[in-house]
């Protein structure tokens, strides 16, 4: 029996070595797109339609479990790898375990809360002292010859405010 060429020995080792880190990358990749692709669709000011949405919004309810089964599977990958493999890719290891690790925490942390948080308290300006542009939309709130505005550009990234107009509490929302 024949030796195989020195080519086709050279393939199967090179294809020997690229299986583990695609089975490696694999669950790195899945962990950080259950993370990242709600908080790329739930964005202000960007186009978000109805169907994406209910993705986006099913993937994150379901994140915090899918992201802890890929972020183990990338550490067991990782372990039977550790071994056989040189130095500089055990850092890439490590930072894809990073990586992995840190979007495994994020699915379970409420990050909307810090893209939308709420205003603390509200400052308000007379309309002639304002710096908003005259062509800018605003939801307009009249109580007891109060009035208030509050521009939807603002209210996007805050959606709740609780303010006192005319005596009376309201919750503005957007």
């Amino acid at each position: 029996m024949s030796a195989p060429p020195p080519a086709l020995t050279k393939a199967r080792r090179k294809s020997n070595n690229v299986v583990p880190g695609l089975v490696f990358a694999a669950p790195v990749c899945a962990t950080l797109a259950l993370f990242l692709f709600p908080a790329f669709i739930i964005q202000p000011f960007r186009f978000q339609s109805p169907r994406a949405l209910i993705l986006a919004m099913a993937i994150r309810q379901q994140a915090p479990f899918w992201t802890l089964l890929t972020a183990g599977a990338a550490f067991l990958v990782a372990r039977l790898l550790w071994r056989r493999i040189s130095r500089w890719k055990k850092g890439v290891l490590v930072v894809g375990l990073l990586l992995a690790s840190a979007a495994a925490v994020m699915a379970r942390v409420d990050y909307f809360e810090w893209m939308f948080h709420p205003v603390p308290i509200a400052g308000f300006d007379s309309v002639s002292s304002s710096k908003g542009d005259p062509s800018e939309m605003v939801m307009a709130v009249h109580v007891e010859g109060d009035a208030r505005a509050y521009p939807i550009f603002e209210m996007a990234y805050h959606h709740v405010l609780n303010d006192v107009v005319g005596g009376v509490p309201i919750a503005v929302t957007y």
